[in-house]
């Protein structure tokens, strides 16, 4: 795949004119790359994304968080798609560790809202990620099995184009995690391209996968050089706009 996916997901840190100013100023520093070459996407708190979207000018990809699988209804707390598509945004997480672990959420949770929002034309980011314990007993590839083949099903070939999959070690992302070594990562993504393989034949060669978990200036370029590798997804390295560039430029720079 030739494109590189570069984005974050800035949790619950950023107020609306925050965003708007990390937003712009990401905007300009970027504005030089080739879209045909790079996908940016910013990820802002349900609160900020029609100011991000705005900041974003369509040259930045924008996306929830989260989103509730229904279009209406008495699902109080919830967001549907069609409150987030009138926003301007146009990506949709599903599945990040924090809401797994911390709300509980399962993977037929997930598949509902990948289904869901792939129904209303959103672009959809599947996060998935064994645990400390899982890595220990050495289950990893069989847990991001059961979290793709679940969290995937029903999903059809030619919607394939809609998907990404973004792959962060769950002991590795937040403030505390242990980056993963690029050799780990590197095993790991080869066991999602073959399970995506089987799951949907050569289409599969359609979905990005992204790399997450504590990527920072030190590691990012060798953690975006391993096979299998279309991207990075960073934490809060990329929270401050300079930051965020450098990264990708040092990327790119490599890549070229």
């Amino acid at each position: 795949m030739d494109k590189l996916y570069f984005g974050t997901n800035t949790k619950m840190y950023k107020t609306r004119k925050q965003t708007a100013d990390f937003v712009e100023q990401l905007y300009d520093l970027t504005i030089d790359l080739d879209q045909q070459e790079t996908e940016l996407f910013v990820i802002p708190s349900f609160t900020a994304l029609d100011t991000a979207a705005r900041a974003a000018a369509g040259r930045i990809r924008i996306g929830a968080q989260n989103m509730g699988w229904e279009e209406r209804g008495p699902f109080t707390g919830e967001i549907s798609p069609l409150m987030i598509e009138e926003t301007g945004a146009s990506l949709v997480m599903a599945g990040h560790s924090e809401r797994r672990h911390g709300l509980g959420e399962t993977d037929e949770e997930e598949n509902k809202k990948v289904l869901c929002a792939l129904t209303h034309h959103l672009k959809v980011l599947l996060c998935i990620g064994e645990t400390k314990e899982e890595k220990e007993q050495e289950t990893a590839r069989e847990v991001l099995a059961i979290q793709l083949k679940k969290g995937l099903a029903s999903v059809k070939k030619e919607q394939l184009g809609e998907i990404w999959i973004a792959y962060e070690p769950v002991w590795a992302i937040g403030e505390g995690g242990t980056p993963a070594t690029a050799e780990y990562a590197a095993e790991r993504h080869r066991d999602i391209r073959l399970i995506l393989k089987e799951m949907f034949g050569d289409a599969a060669g359609k979905i990005p996968i992204l790399y997450g978990g504590s990527v920072n200036p030190e590691n990012a370029v060798e953690l975006s050089k391993i096979s299998d590798a279309d991207g990075l997804f960073i934490g809060r390295s990329a929270w401050d706009a300079q930051n965020f560039n450098k990264i990708i430029r040092a990327v790119l720079k490599q890549r070229n």
